[in-house]
Formats: structure tokens, sequence, C-alpha cells
């Protein structure tokens, strides 16, 4: 999962003619009691308090308690805000659009998937050709009355025959994948359990496909380890996989293996996080071959993207930090790199993926965080720039088969609805396949990249989007939302709550902080391990731009994050709770000296560095580790914490504990709230009914915290 794209947000001025509700001052609100433990662990001679212990417990009762206590103290906050009802209702008229997949050919069959606009889960359509009547084949809506288990296909037979259907209970990171048939829709009895991080890739009868043991204590926070890969037969039980791969000596890495498209090669990719991967290869043509070595190590980051014409193609940032595609001949050395041949050199911007399909290299790069499309031959050359709607955007698709006659992309931004583009790799022409009807002006907004200087003079840039003939007068609500690490670019994506709120006059801003991926390796590695203070000087330095450009001031600014975003939104708010009015900190990651501890935190030592691992890590994570730095008495924010109960990739436990410290710590009128979604996850496959309802709870929460009524 390279792109995470994030729900923005949405809020409404106070009407008129609405009837007012009674609305809780925040020094009425009584906060559940969450009790201290005596609790000191000591690392590296220091003594750490850790009073909230008992809440990392999912399935005590007390803990259950708990989170019944504080849904309801949030509830009777957040239900009683004039702006919900309002909100939501637009909200969800915003959201009431057709929302449609890109086209997927397998066999001589057509996919897509299909929302009709309020639906809790997109249905999966086939049908025999462009333009033919669609049939459903898989409508997960009807696998549960609340919308909360998803279902999606994964890899098919090379005749087309079967396709692997990936099931999710509860936005669960744990899989089930089943079996379908094609022609018929009927399901077959295979099924496979305590899959995570796994997709499905076939050859002949059966498939590849990555797990972890059936865990021991809870499925949603005990710890992950030995992710191996099996080879599945159709028809057959799970307890008769074939076990391909394992490293019994090393539990804390990941495992994935698929073939390529000519089934001449098994690869398999093992990392430890994001710190770089090993490729190894197999000649499935070759009965009893043995593994051999393409990348070693795990200081760079590569990616095999098809075998081609007697040679594999490799995208490495081997010798080029914002990548290259080379083509490796299998009977030579082939760890050997100057027996590699640039097909795509390295350039100045940052090569973010290549695929194969049609015939044709599709090598997508990112100029300043937006995507640009080049295709190429197989040599590389023949270079036809593909010409998207705009130079503001992010794309995604050109996948399939390699006789492809046709290719399917996708294109947005903040204010283009996600549309489908079919590609002629012949004229190289485009053609609109799709475009959803949004109820609202484009014209009306404007987008722009700014740049600013963070602490240490880096120059960093950042996305604004408003309302054209907008007032710099200190004083429009405005919305800071960020992530910084792990690689991730955030690119312009549209969302209909966003929309909603720039209706209203609001600020969007999203920076392309140091961590991410945006730039290169290089600018990924100035915001990881003992560089990661870089990711909160950049975001405190964007506040800084918005508040000295007039965009907005302290009283007007809110700040937002998730997951690894709602670490950034911890940290800030623990070194600098004066900077913002409202914080939304979610699905965080806030206790840093033991996240490693549960289901597979210990893949992100390799970002963030372990407490275990050396003194100058442990320094390091104290020194801005959320639930350990906030103080007494200090005024923070008005905060709504979120986050889900069966989030098992950061365990809620990480916002629990950071809740119960913040509302003893807070000595403020603010409100300090945690909103816990039941049935839900870390965020993957939420139903559009829990979307819109977190939605609208967020959005009347900023606009009534920043008293914009």
């Amino acid at each position: 999962m390279r792109v995470i794209i994030f729900l923005l947000f949405a809020g409404l001025f106070f009407s008129c003619g609405q009837t007012s509700t009674f609305v809780l001052n925040p020094d009425e609100i009584k906060y559940p009691e969450s009790r201290l433990m005596d609790q000191v662990d000591t690392l590296w001679g220091v003594e750490v308090k850790d009073p909230y212990r008992w809440l990392e417990d999912d399935r005590d009762p007390e803990v259950e308690q708990w989170v019944i206590d504080q849904n309801t103290t949030t509830r009777n906050y957040l239900d009683a805000l004039p702006l919900r009802k309002e909100l939501r209702d637009r909200y969800e008229k915003l959201f009431n659009y057709e929302k449609v997949g890109i086209p997927r050919k397998v066999g001589d069959k057509f996919f897509i998937s299909r929302n009709d606009g309020l639906q809790n889960q997109s249905i999966t359509y086939i049908f025999d050709s462009i333009g033919s009547e669609e049939r459903v084949f898989l409508d997960p809506n009807k696998l549960s009355e609340d919308g909360t288990i998803t279902a999606s296909l994964g890899g098919a037979s090379d005749d087309g025959k079967y396709i692997s259907v990936i099931k999710s209970v509860a936005g669960s990171d744990w899989q089930e994948i089943g079996v379908m048939d094609v022609e018929t829709g009927r399901e077959l009895d295979d099924v496979l359990k305590w899959v995570k991080f796994s997709g499905t890739s076939w050859v002949n009868d059966g498939f590849y496909y990555s797990r972890y043991p059936e865990p021991e204590g809870s499925a949603f926070s005990s710890e992950n380890t030995f992710h191996s890969v099996y080879f599945h037969k159709i028809g057959t039980l799970q307890s008769e996989d074939v076990l391909v791969y394992i490293d019994e000596k090393e539990p804390n890495r990941y495992h994935f293996a698929w073939a390529t498209e000519d089934n001449k090669y098994l690869v398999l990719n093992v990392s430890t996080g994001t710190d770089g991967n090993s490729l190894l290869i197999k000649d499935l043509g070759a009965e009893g071959s043995d593994w051999r070595i393409l990348v070693d190590g795990f200081t760079d980051h590569s990616s095999v993207v098809g075998s081609v014409e007697g040679k594999i193609l490799l995208l490495t940032d081997i010798e080029a930090p914002k990548y290259r595609l080379v083509a490796v001949d299998p009977t030579q050395e082939l760890t050997n790199t100057d027996l590699w041949t640039d097909i795509i050199p390295q350039s100045n911007h940052l090569l973010e993926s290549v695929q194969v399909s049609a015939g044709r290299l599709f090598a997508t790069f990112l100029r300043k965080a937006c995507h640009a499309v080049v295709s190429y031959d197989f040599m590389g050359l023949d270079a036809k720039e593909i010409a998207l709607p705009s130079n503001v955007g992010s794309v995604g698709g050109f996948g399939g088969k390699m006789n492809s006659k046709e290719v399917f992309y996708a294109f947005t931004s903040f204010t283009h609805p996600t549309s489908i583009y079919k590609y002629d790799p012949l004229s190289h022409e485009s053609l609109l396949f799709s475009a959803p009807e949004v109820n609202f002006m484009p014209a009306a907004y404007e987008t722009k990249q700014v740049e600013y200087f963070s602490k240490d003079g880096t120059k960093i840039p950042m996305f604004l989007v408003h309302k054209k003939g907008i007032i710099l007068n200190g004083k429009n609500p405005t919305l800071l939302y960020a992530y910084g690490g792990f690689s991730i670019s955030l690119t312009p994506s549209f969302s209909a709550s966003n929309i909603v709120f720039l209706e209203r006059g609001g600020v969007y801003a999203m920076p392309n902080l140091r961590g991410g991926g945006e730039f290169g390796e290089e600018w990924h590695k100035a915001g990881m391990l003992l560089e990661k203070q870089n990711v909160f000087d950049d975001f405190i330095a964007a506040a800084e731009y918005l508040i000295g450009e007039k965009y907005t001031c302290s009283e007007k600014l809110a700040i937002e994050g998730r997951s690894n975003g709602g670490l950034l939104i911890g940290a800030v708010m623990s070194q600098r709770p004066e900077l913002a009015a409202v914080a939304f900190p979610g699905v965080g990651v806030m206790d840093m000296l033991r996240y490693h501890k549960f289901t597979i935190g210990w893949g992100w030592i390799p970002e963030y560095g372990c407490v275990d691992s050396t003194e100058a890590d442990f320094k390091n994570l104290y020194s801005f580790s959320p639930v350990h730095n906030l103080v007494d008495g200090v005024n923070y924010p008005s905060t709504m914490v979120t986050t889900s109960d069966h989030d098992d990739r950061v365990v809620p436990a990480h916002s629990f504990k950071f809740s119960a410290r913040l509302q003893a710590a807070h000595k403020g009128n603010e409100p300090v709230l945690i909103r816990i979604d039941l049935n839900a996850g870390h965020g993957a496959g939420k139903p559009t009914s829990k979307m819109i309802d977190e939605q609208a709870d967020k959005w009347a929460f900023l606009f009534h915290e920043l008293k914009n009524l």
C-alpha cells in the first residue's frame, strides 16, 4: 500500500432558523475515572512511569467499561452541538454521488466496482465487454447488516476461470481468503484464515499468499511474528497448503511472494519495515531450483516490475535516490550492478512506479508532489507523456496484461472528483470513461503550492486550497493536515467533506513534510529515526507560515493527522500547545516506548528506532513520545482523539493512554474527548454510514471550538 488517501473534513455555519440545543460548558464535563497504577520501568537508567498500563488490555472488563464511559461522555458533548445535524445533512448530500473503480479484465470478462452513493460498501460487477450489461458479482453489503464486512477481488487464475476474494471484518487487518468461479459466481469451499498483508498470485491450479500463525491471546493486540509464504491448491484444505518460505531465525520480517506474468519466476520480497528490502527469485520452470539473491540486505528499496523479453525489470533506488528502472539479465550474476542496464535512468523527479501493460511501460513520476505519467517502449524509448486533466493531481491504474489493447487509469485532485479514463497505447489518446456528478462549482476554488522554510532552513512545499478571492485577514478557519513518515507521499485528492469546508470559507493546507516519499529516499531519511524531530519542526513552521501570511491565526487553526500523523499531532501538541485551537490526533502511535510490543509494531522499528536497541534511540523516542511529554497544568487545545476498537495496526491502547493522560494534565476550559468507533479498524473498509457520522462529529466539534457558528 503506497499511497494512503485520507478523508478530509466538512463544516457549515449555524443556521439562524435552527433550534438551539443546550451544549455543555467544557468545565461541566465529568470525565470518566482513569485510575493510576504504580508501574515504573527503568530504561537505560531512567525511571519511566506508566500509570495507565492497564489500558493496554483490550479484553479486560475494566477497560471495556472505560470505553463505554468515555464514549458516553463524548456523545453527550457532540450530540448537543448545534452544527452537527446541519453539517451531517450537507455532507451526506455531497457524498451521495456514484463512485466508480478502474475496470479490470480477467480472461474474457471485465470487472468494475461501483457505489451508487451511500452504499456502505462498493459492489463488484462483471460484464462481457466495454459498454455491455453489467451483472452483480460480489456484493459485500449482503455479508453484514451494518456494512462492516469488506470483500474485494484478489488475483485471478491465468485461464480466467477462478478469482480470489479477500474479506475483512470490522476494519481489521486480519483477512480471510476465498475463491469464486468467474463464470457462475459460485463461491468454492476454500477458506484461508490468519492472513494479513497479503495478495494472491496464481500459478496453474493455485496461488501464493502470506499468513501468520494463529495468534496466542488477543487477535487484535498480540504480537504477530513469522510472516510466511504458502501455496494453496484450490479444492484443498488450508492445512494442506505447502510452506514456501519461512525464516525461523528472524520472526520480525515481512515476506511476500508473487509470480511474474509469464510464470517464469517467483519473486520473494523480504523486509523488516521501511529501511529497505531484499529480493530473491526462483526459476519456476526448473524443478527444484534454488532461491537466487537479486537484491541483498535492507539498505535499499527495489521491486520487480516484470519479466520482459528475457530480462527482469527492476525499479530501484540503488545508486539512484530518486529511483531508476533497470534491466537485469537472469543468466548473469544478478547482484552485480555493473551488469544492470538503465531503461529509465534517474531524473530530477521521483520515479514513483512503473507498470508493464499493453506492450508498453507506464512510468509515474512525482513532480512537486503531483503525478505525471510517461509511456515508453521496453527499451525506454519512444517516450510519450500522457496528457492529464491537470498538472496538479494524482493518478492510479495503468495495470493490465501484456497483450491488453487498452489501459485504464484514474485521476483526481482537490477539486476534481475521481474520474476514470481509457488510454489507447497506439494512438496515445485518453478518453473519458466515467466521471461523477458532484453538486459543486470547481471554478470557485483555487489550488496553489507555496514554499516555506523549516527551523533548519529546509524549504518545504505546501498545498493550499480555498475559495478564490480569499481575504488574508488572519481570521479564516484553517485545517493543517499532514503525515510525514514511512516514505508515504501526500498528493492532491478529492474529498466531498473538504468541499463542504471550502464552501464556508475554510482554508485547507497540506504540507509535504520530511519523512514522506515525495522527493525520494533522502527526503524520507531526513524525517526518520534520530531525525524525526525535523517532521515536527516542518509542521510547526507550516502553521507559523499560515499565521504569518495572514491566512489564519492560532485561534482559528485546527491541526490533524492520522496514524503516524496522529503521532505528529500528539508531539506538536506537547511541544507547542498554544499553536492551534483544535487538535485531531487520529489512530495515532502515542506510546513510543512500547509501540513495538503490539501486533506488527515491530515493523516500524526501522522508521522510529527502538528503546530496547540503543540509549540514543531511547533518548530520542522519550523526547517526543506524546504520552510521556504532556505536562500537568498546561492549557492544551480542544482535542478530539479518534480510534477504533478493532484497530489491530495501531492498537487503541495508544489513544486510550494518551487521552487518559491528557484529561488529567489539561487545566484549561477546552474539552478533551476521545471518540472510539465500534466494529471499525484503522480506517480501511469503514462503511459509508460510519464515515459520515465520524465526519459530522469531527467538523461540528471543529467549528464549535473555533467559534465559527
